[in-house]
């Protein structure tokens, strides 16, 4: 159960009838908010996007655990910082949430950007990932189409005034304590978005129980979500008739899923739900 520590601005009270919290973190005052009881997952959205994009996952999470769900930094309600927007250090943020609220360890999950935050917070400090959840999440960075690299190519401030026409742009003017920051979100983002990455060796080295998920028509390749999966001990051999040769890790790929639609899907939750209560193999 949730025991916060320290101080926290004053809190919200949304629509949808959950509290929302500002905990000061890294010089950050990260917005979360909390939904259910039991055992704790934070929970981490895409890029651009804000808690309200898991639309009726998340209350399908929170009938059997306490959701935390955060916005990242420059992202929601969390204002931005004068710092540059990275997986590593928005994975340090979740951590530190993960302290202040008093937690010694939770489950993570994240979708697309979140799922990479997820990762993140799992290498960098895995002392407090209980199991961890991937979501269209890649582990180098051709794991992505080549035409999701080209677009992510062009995510910068010249994408700022056509992009306003988007769903994720009309939430962000919703909710976003300033949304002339707009310009400035999607400017970091495209820093970001082109920088290279490979996270093998930190991947293999991972012991926490993780779930890889994608959809059958995703922006990330099967064939990357595959060598995720073995690199975290899965696929090696054939698990047995008492599944006492499985690994640690798990795989699921969900028929007629894209990266726009699985986020949200209610079979996603019932893969997860499964996933997080079931007793996993030494």
């Amino acid at each position: 159960m949730l025991k916060a520590q320290g101080s926290d601005v004053k809190g919200t009270v949304m629509n949808n009838g959950s509290k929302g919290n500002y905990a000061q973190v890294n010089g950050i005052n990260l917005y979360y908010e909390i939904h259910g009881t039991g055992e704790p997952l934070i929970l981490l959205h895409g890029g651009i996007g804000a808690i309200e994009m898991f639309g009726e996952v998340l209350p399908m999470l929170a009938k059997g655990r306490q959701v935390i769900a955060a916005d990242l930094q420059a992202h929601g309600r969390t204002v931005d910082i004068d710092r540059p927007l990275s997986l590593e250090g928005m994975a340090d943020d979740i951590a530190a949430l993960i302290r202040h609220l008093g937690l010694q360890k939770a489950d993570v999950m994240g979708y697309s950007m979140g799922g990479h935050v997820a990762l993140q917070t799992a290498i960098r400090h895995p002392e407090l990932v209980r199991k961890l959840v991937v979501v269209s999440t890649t582990f180098k960075r051709d794991g992505w189409y080549p035409e999701i690299l080209a677009s992510m190519s062009q995510m910068g401030p010249a994408a700022a005034e056509p992009m306003k026409q988007t769903p994720m742009y009309a939430l962000y003017a919703q909710i976003a304590p300033r949304p002339e920051d707009w310009v400035v979100l999607l400017t970091k983002m495209g820093n970001m978005l082109r920088k290279d990455y490979d996270w093998s060796e930190d991947v293999a080295s991972l012991k926490a129980p993780t779930l890889i998920v994608i959809g059958d028509a995703d922006s990330v390749r099967p064939s990357h979500a595959v060598a995720l999966f073995e690199l975290l001990g899965g696929g090696k051999h054939d698990g047995g008739w008492d599944g006492s040769g499985m690994s640690n890790s798990r795989l699921a790929i969900l028929p007629g899923m894209t990266h726009y639609t699985i986020f949200n899907s209610p079979a996603l939750a019932a893969t997860v739900i499964a996933f997080l209560d079931a007793l996993m193999p030494r």
